[in-house]
């Protein structure tokens, strides 16, 4: 589904509306949905300043993770929530780090923001698997897939993979659960040593 689309569909709005708002004729707005003509760049800024989203979703066909963002930007113009405080969150990305996320008054705000975390992962959880192309690796992905299903509550699986995160450096040195993790990684690490991994 094109964004332009969704979003009318999102805030309720009718094709001869916006057509009124924009200035234009209704079979304009409808060419852009069928994807029988590009949506003109003059119109985008009024776009945005309609329903305070970002221009890049109004012509592309969106994914889930682009709907979830689009839901939320909504919700922030409808609730206009306050942030409480921050948090620290592990982010996935270039460079991997903890940041500061934003917790909101508004219930609903918060649990998009989870919604949007997750659909993240699955994103990239989908393109790291799609890239395994040998078999060792997808029966490692399998074994990983069994323990988070089996074994998430487990403490020894926690200290281990964010143990492993150290080691490979995936996480930075200075970001630790504390002087437990410390110790149980240093004795880790000394076997590792030992074995020449």
């Amino acid at each position: 589904m094109i964004g332009l689309e969704y979003i009318l569909e999102l805030y309720g709005m009718q094709q001869i509306e916006l057509a009124e708002k924009l200035g234009i004729k209704k079979q304009n707005i409808n060419l852009w949905i069928k994807k029988k003509q590009k949506i003109s760049k003059k119109h985008l800024p009024t776009l945005e300043q309609i329903f305070g989203i970002d221009a890049k979703y109004f012509s592309k066909e969106l994914t889930d993770l682009d709907k979830l963002e689009i839901q939320k930007e909504k919700l922030k113009r409808d609730l206009q929530p306050i942030i409480t405080k921050h948090e620290e969150q592990f982010l996935i990305g270039e460079e991997n780090d903890l940041v500061e996320v934003p917790v909101y008054d508004k219930e609903e705000l918060n649990q998009i923001e989870h919604a949007i975390e997750k659909a993240k992962l699955i994103e990239k959880f989908r393109n790291m698997l799609n890239r395994a192309e040998h078999q060792p690796y997808l029966d490692t992905f399998k074994l990983v897939l069994e323990l988070l299903d089996k074994a998430q509550h487990e403490p020894v699986f926690h200290k281990t993979i964010e143990a492993l995160a150290h080691y490979l450096e995936v996480l930075p040195d200075w970001v630790s659960t504390g002087p437990e993790q410390d110790e149980f990684e240093s004795e880790l690490f000394e076997v590792l040593d030992d074995f020449n991994y």
